[in-house]
């Protein structure tokens, strides 16, 4: 794990959160340096507790229960391999709901997949797929409204693929939806 990832994970896992707007990062004081620049480096981000909050989790864009086919798995680069949201298992449901309020961004066809994305306050923006909607961009959703249909093809067995993208840089979605324990750090020996 990189320098700061860890910096990341630390200040979205351990510091304590205050309830507010679901929105992970004040936009006007966080820094990045020498973005990508080696290509090899992640941006350094430097947070304060001020700074990061989470509220009440989004909510599912399935119905329950949520088995996580595949997980998150962040790229080193840009331009590296990775997995870049999560992929859930939909059960029997076909019915795709927004997590959180928002305005449709893109509504409509990526190669040969049917894709929606929702922007929602905070420099979020959630993507679905494989899904099709009646929706156009510029439509205003709310929380917990059915936005689109699942359709098959992304997994062997119908799933969701949900990307979350926060000032155009990837993250998990679990971040958002309750799914990562709060970590607790233990002494290593006796102080």
């Amino acid at each position: 794990m990189l320098r700061a990832d860890i910096r990341l994970f630390i200040a979205l896992t351990v510091l304590p959160l205050s309830v507010a707007e679901p929105h992970a990062v004040s936009a006007a004081t966080t820094t990045t340096t020498a973005p990508y620049g080696a290509r090899d480096r992640a941006p350094t981000l430097a947070f304060t507790e001020a700074e990061v909050t989470i509220s009440t989790p989004w909510d599912w864009p399935v119905a329950p229960p949520h088995p996580i086919i595949r997980p998150y798995l962040a790229p080193e680069t840009p331009y590296s391999a990775g997995h870049r949201g999560i992929d859930i298992d939909s059960g029997s449901s076909s019915d795709v709901r927004a997590p959180s309020d928002g305005i449709v961004h893109f509504a409509g066809t990526v190669v040969d997949r049917p894709v929606l994305s929702i922007r929602h306050p905070g420099g979020f923006i959630t993507s679905y797929e494989p899904v099709t909607t009646t929706l156009a961009r510029g439509d205003v959703v709310v929380r917990g409204e059915v936005v689109g249909q699942l359709q098959a093809g992304h997994c062997a067995r119908p799933c969701l693929h949900l990307g979350v993208r926060l000032d155009g840089e990837y993250v998990s979605p679990l971040i958002y939806l309750g799914g990562i324990p709060r970590a607790i750090l233990l002494p290593t020996r006796e102080l």
